[in-house]
């Protein structure tokens, strides 16, 4: 294992050379930094010529000026100097990565977590019901997405996710016919999802559109968008849910012991629910993690307790149903704040923000500036995600109906194994595998920058530093960019080959 990983990054390193080496030469023979200062009528264009040129090492040939720059990017690996400074603002391109890099970051995670989720999870609902009206739908519905324009995406919900839901926060009252249209498309998805007879299919439905309306009519009586929270009841009840949920996914509600694991897990959790709203006074980041840590924690030890001869299945499902009901309570606090929020001066009863990373002056506690970064993130957030999760639930429908034809999954159902096993432990694992080429290739890419949700959203992460870089003929904050997006794709192939691995007995690095 170790020695492949040392030959893959030996490989990588003397791509990346070549890669730097080709890049470098194109910029500094098309860029031409220089062109727009001699034309100016700016009394000290010589001094500016002369600084850019001595920034840019203009006047040494394009080949030394890369053994130079790849001389100061070692250097600089070593904890020493610079490797350029950037013409756009004089600034060192390491301190500009160290605002890009975070920026896009925190703008890409949460996008792609989310779209691997609901692309994955849909791709498989699909594959299951195949040929189905909701397969259809489904499939109407991620090409229209995919072959939409990012930037007319990104204008519409900047109309209608934050000017138009700004505006409607003032009186939050749902109309009953928005009650009743949204209710009945979510029961008609969830029948279409359910399959089966025609009888359980209305009855799924008709529970689904009943639980909706009740939902809405509840936020829309209680005026809970201006006063959201769930408190302890809320928080307990859904972390049942997702007990029985995780537990029918992962073991089947067959599995008693997994069960009980879990539901124990969600106790502990309730009866230390108002000590953790004291801990909540003096959060932090370092503390949300530890909460994370110890709530899987709580599940393993558990799942031990309960295990039986299956412990670690056990503690495995219940470790899960800890983190998530920690989100819970976690997203529970962040709603106590919310009202302060939306009444502080700097927001003005609109938190719903459409350009940058935070409101600009915004002073208050951790939990305020947490609710600040989330509603800066929703809407880009969404962007990305409208326009990425198509390809994966294309690419994983195709991948698990290739599987489900195969002819172990059939030997597996003549063993008489229920269709959850068949479909969770044989199927899914193995449609996974194409996956692992995407995923992390793709992961890697948009790091590299939503160039064009960065500019319409107005973040200055990587995508924006690349393109002024460019636009100015910047050829060291272009080198940045690229240095830092190849190294990501050549670590992304790694890990791709370590998850072939993973998922594939039959693959071996060491091979």
């Amino acid at each position: 294992m170790l020695a492949f990983i040392a030959r893959r990054i030996a490989i990588g390193v003397v791509v990346l050379l070549g890669a730097t080496f080709i890049v470098f030469m194109m910029v500094a023979i098309a860029a031409n930094p220089l062109a727009e200062l001699r034309a100016s009528n700016d009394p000290n264009k010589e001094f500016l010529i002369a600084r850019t040129t001595d920034l840019l090492d203009l006047d040494m040939p394009p080949v030394l000026r890369y053994f130079k720059w790849l001389g100061n990017l070692a250097a600089y690996l070593w904890g020493h100097g610079t490797f350029g400074t950037s013409i756009v603002d004089n600034q060192a391109v390491s301190a500009q990565l160290v605002v890009a890099v975070p920026t896009t970051l925190k703008l890409v995670f949460g996008s792609v977590i989310l779209a691997i989720l609901l692309g994955v999870t849909v791709g498989i609902v699909t594959a299951l019901r195949q040929y189905s009206s909701f397969d259809y739908m489904t499939t109407f519905f991620t090409f229209l997405f995919y072959s939409l324009p990012a930037f007319w995406v990104a204008v519409l919900l900047k109309q209608f996710g934050a000017i138009r839901f700004n505006d409607f926060l003032a009186d939050p009252k749902i109309p009953p016919w928005v009650v009743a249209l949204v209710s009945v498309i979510v029961g008609g998805v969830a029948a279409m999802i359910a399959g089966g007879r025609a009888r359980t299919r209305v009855g799924i439905g008709g529970v689904a559109t009943a639980a909706t309306a009740a939902v809405m009519i509840y936020v829309s009586a209680t005026g809970f968008l201006l006063r959201p929270g769930l408190g302890i009841v809320g928080v307990t009840l859904t972390g049942v849910g997702v007990a029985f949920a995780l537990t029918a996914l992962n073991t089947g509600l067959g599995n008693r012991r997994a069960l009980l694991a879990s539901l124990s897990t969600v106790a502990a959790g309730a009866a230390l629910y108002i000590p953790i709203q004291y801990a909540f006074l003096y959060a932090s980041w370092p503390v949300l993690l530890g909460l994370w840590a110890t709530s899987a924690g709580v599940g393993i030890v558990a799942g031990m307790a309960w295990g039986g001869d299956d412990k670690r299945v056990s503690g495995r499902t219940a470790a899960l149903t800890g983190v998530v009901m920690s989100v819970f309570v976690f997203a529970d606090r962040l709603m106590q704040a919310w009202p302060a929020y939306v009444g502080h001066s700097r927001v003005r009863g609109r938190p719903i923000g459409t350009i940058g990373a935070v409101t600009p002056e915004l002073e208050g506690t951790f939990w305020l500036g947490v609710t600040d970064t989330l509603t800066h993130l929703i809407l880009p957030t969404t962007a990305l995600v409208l326009i990425t999760f198509a390809s994966y639930t294309r690419y994983t429908r195709a991948s698990m109906l290739e599987v489900m034809n195969a002819d172990y999954i059939r030997t597996a159902r003549a063993k008489g194994l229920n269709e959850r096993t068949v479909v969770v432990r044989h199927a899914f694992r193995n449609a996974l595998i194409p996956l692992a080429t995407v995923i992390p290739i793709d992961i890697a890419l948009v790091f590299g920058g939503a160039i064009i949700t960065e500019r319409i959203f107005a973040w200055r992460g990587m995508g924006t530093m690349f393109i002024v870089a460019l636009r100015e003929g910047d050829i060291y904050g272009v080198m940045g960019y690229f240095v830092i997006t190849a190294a990501l794709a050549i670590a992304a192939n790694i890990v791709a080959d370590l998850i072939y691995a993973g998922l594939d007995p039959r693959i071996r690095v060491n091979a």
